[in-house]
């Protein structure tokens, strides 16, 4: 087996796999920053509490939170796993299953994102900066996513067929 240069073995653009990394890492932030806020009640959230835009009301409450866990920490475990499957050491494995998963991490985003907004609008009827943020970040990523098709060379894919 030839060992191939790692620029070689990228099945998309680069400027795929840095946008997608580069997200994954914003909307990290993002959920660490929402994680620590939940649980930590004398920081000062940065975020306008008026109007519509009401991030306290929306980050906290009956609908703030699942099985007992907040939706922050839901978030920060996502990015996580999207931080590491979006990283270019990820991107340069030849096997189409990581892609695979890759993609289905994001659409699963896209579900959780979509329950997270009905609450925000249906049911709360506020809106927060942050938690857009986390959505817009969750969309680009699998729009990048959804838009690139994943083609690893025929070689790439021999060499993953026999390993999976």
């Amino acid at each position: 087996m030839t060992t191939v240069p790692l620029s070689d073995r990228y099945p998309v653009s680069r400027w795929v796999v840095t946008s997608t990394f580069v997200l994954s890492l914003i909307g990290l932030g993002i959920s660490v920053y929402l994680t620590v806020l939940h649980y930590d009640t004398s920081i000062t959230d940065f975020c306008p509490n008026t109007g519509v835009i009401n991030c306290g009301l929306v980050t906290s409450g009956p609908y703030s939170s699942a099985f007992g866990l907040p939706f922050a920490l839901y978030g920060l475990a996502y990015f996580v796993a999207m931080a590491a499957l979006c990283s270019p050491w990820v991107w340069a494995l030849p096997q189409l299953r990581v892609h695979q998963l890759r993609l289905l991490a994001s659409a699963t985003g896209i579900a959780m994102i979509c329950y997270l907004i009905y609450i925000e609008f249906a049911i709360k009827h506020h809106i927060c900066l942050w938690c857009t943020g986390v959505h817009v970040t969750t969309f680009a990523i699998f729009a990048i996513l959804i838009t690139n098709r994943v083609t690893p060379s025929d070689e790439l894919s021999e060499d993953a067929n026999a390993s999976w």
